[in-house]
């Protein structure tokens, strides 16, 4: 929600505490629903965005220049190893696509050369595009998706409510899997972390943090079907919220995209990953899962503080179950894994990049708490039919 002073603060304390992640004792875990058993399957410090390989191996960005590896994840703990390096931090984009490993850092978007089985980068990262060209501050990390031969990177705004000078902040940007032809999918979106493709259509998706400083309570999170919206999307912030509120006087909200999902204010979605429709695997979930999106809600620093959690958002296709509810950010979703907060506020952790394995287990990052997390029905329901 916003530029969040005290999350800088927080990154630089867990990276220096992460250089030993195994000192540290192992958080609890977090609570899924009955039927679901978490564990912790790999520790990595700072842990963001996840890709999820068919051989069951797990990328993880982090908020280092370190991309990590977790070999069969869909097995048992392993420990995670450095896969590359990158020239730039933080490497938290991380996505699969076309024979590569794709990265988004802070000032750019990379590719490595990748085939399944690979435990280290055989090649340099080969950059792709230049994004945070002028404008410093902000939010620094660039999500990266794949979707057919079509690459998607956002980057965050440089500030909570202002006019960009640089053309690549609060943007998503599309390009061709080699670079070529970048522009904006998307203008003026706060920060649009979260972006998520849908397996069964190809189409974008973005968890999106909206800006503070308006009416307690308010703008609501959204989590929009970019790809809907012909052309190059202008979500117009700082000007409009929600459904098509004016935030400054004299502008015309008229024409400002309605989200498909909400989420109520200061959630924070960070990650987002759909369920496959369709899952073959041995942990595949129960069928009221499939199809549908779970999205990481980092939380946030409002006091009292919002609680960190996974929601679950039932969908058909690219629709939402249940339609926006303008008076209701809770009617569209449910929570899924929760116990990141104590009942005082202290926090034993944040999740942040989610993804499915080919399994049909649900990874989940944890950049506090420098985790991933395996969820997967108990071998009861794994065992029933679709």
């Amino acid at each position: 929600m916003s530029l969040r002073l005290g999350a800088v603060a927080g990154t630089f304390l867990l990276l220096l505490a992460s250089a030993d992640a195994r000192a540290t004792p192992d958080p609890p875990l977090p609570k899924a629903p009955a039927g679901f058993t978490v564990s912790i399957v790999a520790h990595v410090p700072g842990a963001r965005e996840l890709a999820a390989a068919p051989n069951g191996d797990l990328f993880v960005g982090s908020l280092g220049s370190e991309v990590y590896l977790v070999p069969d994840a869909e097995s048992k703990p392993r420990e995670a190893h450095v896969f590359a390096t990158l020239p730039d931090s933080s490497a938290a984009g991380v996505a699969l696509g076309d024979g590569y490993l794709y990265v988004g850092t802070h000032r750019a978007v990379w590719r490595i050369a990748y085939e399944a089985g690979d435990q280290t980068a055989a090649q340099t990262p080969q950059k792709l595009a230049a994004v945070r060209q002028s404008a410093q501050g902000g939010h620094s990390t660039t999500s990266v998706a794949v979707s057919g031969d079509r690459l998607y990177a956002s980057v965050g705004s440089s500030c909570n409510a202002c006019v960009e000078s640089d053309p690549t902040r609060a943007t998503i940007q599309e390009m061709s899997t080699t670079g070529a032809g970048i522009h904006p999918k998307a203008i003026r979106i706060r920060n649009a972390i979260a972006l998520a493709v849908n397996p069964a259509s190809g189409s974008l998706w973005a968890g999106v943090a909206g800006q503070d400083e308006l009416e307690h309570g308010h703008p609501f999170e959204i989590f929009d079907d970019i790809s809907v919206h012909p052309g190059t999307v202008d979500y117009d912030w700082p000007n409009c919220y929600e459904d098509r509120k004016v935030a400054r006087p004299g502008a015309d909200c008229s024409n400002a995209p309605l989200a498909r999902v909400v989420f109520p204010a200061y959630e924070t979605p960070i990650g987002a990953a759909f369920y496959p429709e369709h899952p073959a695997g041995a942990h595949a979930f129960p069928a009221e899962y499939r199809g549908g999106a779970f999205v990481a809600l980092h939380g946030s620093w409002h006091i009292p503080p919002v609680a960190p959690r996974v929601a679950f958002v039932p969908m058909h296709g690219d629709d939402p179950v249940s339609a926006v509810d303008w008076n209701d950010p809770n009617a569209q979703w449910k929570p899924f894994l929760e116990g990141f907060q104590q009942p005082g506020g202290w926090r034993n952790g944040r999740p942040t990049g989610v993804t499915i394995g080919a399994a049909g287990s649900l990874f989940v990052a944890d950049d506090d708490a420098g985790v991933v997390y395996r969820v997967r029905p108990a071998e009861s329901a794994a065992q029933r039919l679709p």
